[in-house]
């Protein structure tokens, strides 16, 4: 899928320009970075990042200075693989501003069930460790995009009354 990594901390990619591993801590994500031993600036991911356990997937959802929008899915479902690509899109349009996590629910059924996804995919927007919206169904990059752009701002009164 790609080459970055995820971990307790944050995200492990390589500089663009040097090939040297960087963190990018979850809470910082919304700041520039810069290669530790370049100096080049780092972009925050553009692409997808794929979920491995569940201590992972609540690292990142609780800590990332971002919205993660996480797209629950199955290696044999159809309508997964048709919106994967719009997932992708998104996920580069969004480089900075927003993260695109996935996670197959046949490889953390646990995440499955503690959010009850009955029906694949299912995408699900996340704002500090809370689940502000949620929605069915494989839909094209620009709904995927609208999803995320009208529920950023739930999600931000919901940090604000807190």
């Amino acid at each position: 899928m790609n080459n970055i990594e995820l971990d307790e901390r944050g995200l492990l990619l390589p500089c663009p320009q040097c090939g040297q591993r960087n963190r990018m801590n979850y809470e910082r994500l919304e700041r520039s970075f810069r290669c530790g031993k370049c100096h080049s600036e780092l972009r925050g991911p553009g692409e997808s990042l794929r979920v491995k356990t569940e201590a992972l997937f609540n690292a990142l959802t609780s800590r990332a200075a971002l919205p993660v929008l996480v797209d629950f899915w199955a290696e044999w479902c159809g309508p997964c693989k048709m919106a994967a690509p719009e997932f992708d899109k998104v996920a580069a349009e969004g480089a900075g501003q927003w993260l695109v996590a996935k996670v197959n629910v046949e490889e953390l059924p646990g995440l499955a069930q503690q959010f009850r996804v009955s029906n694949i995919p299912t995408l699900a927007l996340f704002q500090a460790g809370r689940e502000v919206a949620r929605q069915s169904g494989a839909m094209p990059a620009k709904a995927i995009r609208q999803f995320i752009q009208q529920n950023q701002s739930a999600g931000a009164a919901y940090e604000s009354h807190r």
